[in-house]
């Protein structure tokens, strides 16, 4: 079966075409100029501003003209991630999805679902031919994953709604009235290198196959962060069995992923080398026993002999950094005092990589609803990577949105998933960040609401949206859009 033979057609139709379209993040002008062309082959009124932000405009259903003018929004592009054996060039290759029992997923890359389902959505109401609406727009943001650059860049008059349809949430039945800030702290560390001792030998210690998942979302359940761990072992290991210097590193992936793999080439004393792969393997059991209830059962950390490297990182900065990385913030860090059971600030070790110049990039993600505790724990982390030596920058700083109980908007969504469901919804805030915040700070006058499918596992390769959530998500987006013309 194939995704374009499932309910609701319009939906599966319109997320096909956007899967055969390459979007990662900052690479989006394919996609910009899909939807322009998609809009002028059904005859919508479309155009795209500065930044790649694309608005699609369609008239009133004669009669409700006078309807308040509602905006449909969804982010154009998509995080990329893949399993390390998949080849996959996200910048050229479709997405290739699989309809898989009551899912669909893709072959080893993230689906795309976040956001080319609210996406999807958004096209399907705009050439749904027995929806009743008001004036609609739809707007199509670039680079919400890294940067909200679309949402940032947005212009004054570019929608001209004052409702506006978030499309960007991951639970069917959850109604999202607020969401968290947050920042991107990166720490470059400069390096030398030196001879490695002539005793020594050289293994790969690789810590791979972890759930890894959406920073925000995922970050209260309790997986392993693949950097975090992998420092933790060396760490260890050079405390208790030998002492290990690392010349190369290289783990995690974007700011919004938690870590699903990580690996270090180590050169440790040759008479010491049996006991060190002891330790990795004793400490893999640790993990396993530590982690299994939130964590992929058959994950591995493993140590094994490569060839010798003629030069390991200086020591100090090698044993500076490693400790830096396993102290760092990772995970929860605070609940909220104003919503009960709402993660309030958190952070995400991304990545640490060898870049350019002889310096070691190490990428920390906070996000919290309360934008001094979001510095706060930034600053944390710059205090803790200024000590050993570490340049610290801020970058992609966004605003939380916060919650309005008595938003109409709110009202209809909720009546309208009453009524068609026979349940109450789940109105909630979310860890995660929308670019709600932002759109409020350019248009105080907006009122907002943010819903979805069921998606599972967004931001990794085991990436998967529900088909009954689908068609039940759509019904209430109609349904919501009915009621307000």
């Amino acid at each position: 079966m194939k995704i374009t033979d499932l309910e609701p057609r319009l939906v599966w139709a319109a997320f096909d075409e956007i899967t055969k379209v390459p979007r990662p993040t900052h690479h989006l002008e394919k996609m910009r100029v899909f939807l322009l062309d998609w809009a002028k082959r059904h005859g919508i009124e479309a155009e795209s501003d500065a930044v790649g932000n694309v608005v699609m405009r369609v008239p009133a259903t004669p009669g409700h003209e006078k309807a308040p003018v509602v905006v449909l929004q969804g982010h154009q592009d998509m995080v990329a991630e893949k399993l390390p054996e998949v080849k996959h060039d996200f910048l050229e290759d479709p997405i290739t999805t699989v309809v898989d029992g009551d899912w669909v997923r893709a072959e080893g890359t993230t689906l795309g679902a976040d956001n080319g389902m609210g996406c999807a959505s958004a096209m399907a109401v705009l050439t749904d031919p027995d929806l009743v609406h008001g004036p609609l727009e739809a707007l199509f943001t670039v680079d919400e994953e890294q940067g909200l650059i679309g949402a940032n860049g947005l212009q004054a008059g570019f929608i001209t709604g004052d409702i506006l349809l978030n499309l960007d949430s991951e639970e069917m039945g959850q109604l999202v009235i607020g969401c968290a800030g947050g920042k991107v702290t990166e720490c470059r560390l400069p390096y030398k290198r030196e001879d490695t001792p002539s005793n020594y030998e050289c293994y790969e210690v690789k810590l791979a196959g972890l759930k890894g998942g959406h920073s925000g979302m995922e970050i209260g359940m309790g997986r392993a962060n693949a950097n975090q761990q992998l420092a933790r072992a060396l760490w260890e290991a050079d405390r208790h069995v030998t002492n290990v210097e690392v010349a190369e590193i290289d783990g995690g992936g974007l700011a919004n992923a938690i870590p699903r793999d990580a690996m270090a080439i180590v050169a440790v004393s040759r008479d010491a080398a049996q006991d060190f792969c002891t330790f990795i393997k004793e400490f893999n059991d640790r993990l396993h026993t530590e982690f299994a209830p939130a964590e992929n059962p058959d994950f591995t950390m493993t140590a094994r002999k490569v060839e010798r490297r003629a030069k390991v990182i200086a020591t100090e900065t090698s044993h500076r950094l490693i400790a830096a990385v396993f102290a760092c913030p990772n995970g929860v860090q605070g609940m909220s005092l104003a919503i009960e059971g709402l993660i309030e600030t958190s952070c995400n070790l991304a990545s640490v990589k060898m870049v350019e110049n002889d310096t070691i990039l190490v990428t920390v993600h906070q996000r919290s609803s309360v934008d001094s505790r979001r510095d706060e724990i930034a600053d944390r982390i710059s205090a803790l990577f200024g000590m050993i030596g570490a340049d610290v920058t801020f970058d992609d700083a966004y605003v939380g949105w916060s919650p309005n109980p008595q938003s109409r908007v709110l009202k209809v969504a909720s009546d309208a998933y009453r009524d068609l469901f026979k349940a109450e919804p789940k109105v909630e805030a979310l860890h995660a960040g929308l670019e709600c915040g932002l759109f409020l700070e350019k248009m105080p006058n907006l009122d907002m609401v943010s819903f979805g499918p069921t998606l599972k596992n967004i931001h990794s390769p085991s990436e998967r949206a529900n088909i009954q959530s689908v068609g039940e998500f759509y019904r209430l987006l109609k349904d919501i859009i009915t009621r307000l013309a």
